[in-house]
């Protein structure tokens, strides 16, 4: 590919041909588009590890330039790339069993979003605390699929594609997730409403 080429305005499928054809150009392009969002999915999903997440962030796109004949350009990339990540972190969830040992982190972090004045004297730490609480006994699927729409704010057929199931189910699975999270969380009744307004603004 010419070096007169904006790189920058290159589709990420024709980035991916150019990889193929050994272009490193066109993978830093990649790397910057979309390092620091799977650095973040990694970072919520493993159980707010920095270490482990740019571990498997730097993992993740060394499975692109080492394999890029793996992605099929007829899916967008940017879900085919959620799907690899997702696998990830299935097999590390498989490997270390049930995600225990990220109570006490997720405990000690929480959220900082800001809820609105209406609840009056609501204790928010309490609230955050027992959110946290919540999705953290969620179990992989469910909160994947929270973390997926709300977080980072996927469509249900960028889901789909994703974890590789139909939209229904993701609709089905974000339905039962809600109606879980509305039963964990019914002390604070007529909150989560707004809490789904407000997740995309998590850090």
């Amino acid at each position: 590919m010419a070096d007169r080429i904006p790189y920058s305005t290159l589709s990420d499928a024709r980035l991916m041909q150019a990889l193929a054809q050994q272009d490193q150009k066109a993978f830093a392009v990649l790397y910057d588009r979309y390092g620091k969002l799977m650095y973040t999915y990694f970072h919520k999903m493993l159980w707010k590890d920095k270490e482990r997440a740019r571990d498997f962030t730097q993992d993740l796109f060394a499975k692109v330039i080492r394999r890029p004949d793996l992605y099929d350009p007829s899916r967008p990339f940017k879900t085919w790339l959620y799907s690899v990540a997702h696998n990830m972190c299935k097999n590390e969830y498989a490997k270390h069993g049930v995600r225990q040992i990220a109570h006490q982190e997720l405990r000690s972090t929480g959220s900082t979003m800001t809820l609105p004045v209406a609840q009056g004297e609501m204790d928010r730490e309490l609230f955050r605390q027992k959110l946290t609480e919540a999705l953290d006994e969620l179990d992989e699927v469910k909160r994947t699929t929270f973390e997926l729409r709300f977080t980072q704010e996927l469509s249900i057929l960028e889901i789909a594609e994703a974890m590789e199931c139909s939209e229904g189910t993701v609709k089905s699975r974000l339905f039962y997730t809600l109606k879980e999270l509305n039963r964990k969380l019914r002390m604070f009744e007529g909150i989560l409403g707004i809490i789904i307004l407000l997740i995309p603004q998590w850090p």
